[in-house]
C-alpha cells in the first residue's frame, strides 16, 4: 500500500510503486481532471502540483510522492486568482489542457507574481495547447498575479 495526500486527503492505494502518478490519480482515485497527453512529460497536460511545484504526473512514479502534498485542480479553491482569471477572461477553448495550464500558472505565479510577460510566456510554453488558447493565458496570468499581490501581506 502506498499512502498519498491528494487535495488534503490521505489515501491508501494499492499500486505498483513504479506506476505513474497520473494513472493512480485517474484510475484509482477517480480524479479525471488530470489528463493524459504525451506520456513522456513533454506536453504538460498532466501537470499537478507536488509540494507546490508543477510536476508531470505521467512520468512521476507514485512511490516518489509519498509524504508529499499533491494538488489537482479539484483541490485548488474556486476563488483562487488563477481559476477566477481563467473564467473571467474565458481562456479555455476545448479545455483538455487547461487543468495542467492552470496548475503550471499557479506554480509560476506563486514563485514570482511580478514575472515579466516574456518570462511568463516562456514558462507557459511548457504546456501544449492544440486549440491555441495561449494568447489568452498571459492576460489571465497578469490578472491573477495582480490579485495574488493584493492578497500577499
Amino acid at each position: 500500500m502506498i499512502s498519498l495526500k491528494v487535495n488534503g486527503t490521505v489515501h491508501e492505494v494499492d499500486a505498483d510503486p513504479g506506476t505513474p502518478l497520473l494513472w493512480v490519480l485517474r484510475d484509482v482515485l477517480g480524479l479525471t481532471s488530470v489528463k493524459y497527453g504525451c506520456g513522456e512529460g513533454m506536453c504538460g497536460i498532466c501537470t499537478v502540483l507536488v509540494d507546490g511545484r508543477a510536476e508531470r504526473s505521467c512520468v512521476t512514479p507514485v512511490e516518489s510522492v509519498q509524504g508529499s502534498e499533491i494538488l489537482t485542480i479539484e483541490g485548488l479553491p474556486e476563488d483562487h486568482p488563477v481559476k477566477v482569471a481563467w473564467t473571467e477572461l474565458q481562456v479555455p477553448q476545448c479545455g483538455y489542457c487547461q487543468t495542467g495550464m492552470m496548475l503550471q500558472a499557479v506554480d509560476v505565479l506563486t514563485a514570482r507574481p511580478d514575472i515579466p510577460d516574456g518570462e511568463m510566456a516562456a514558462a507557459m510554453d511548457a504546456v501544449a495547447c492544440r486549440c491555441g488558447s495561449h494568447p489568452r493565458v498571459i492576460p489571465a496570468m497578469r490578472r491573477a498575479a495582480g490579485k495574488m499581490k493584493e492578497e500577499t501581506p
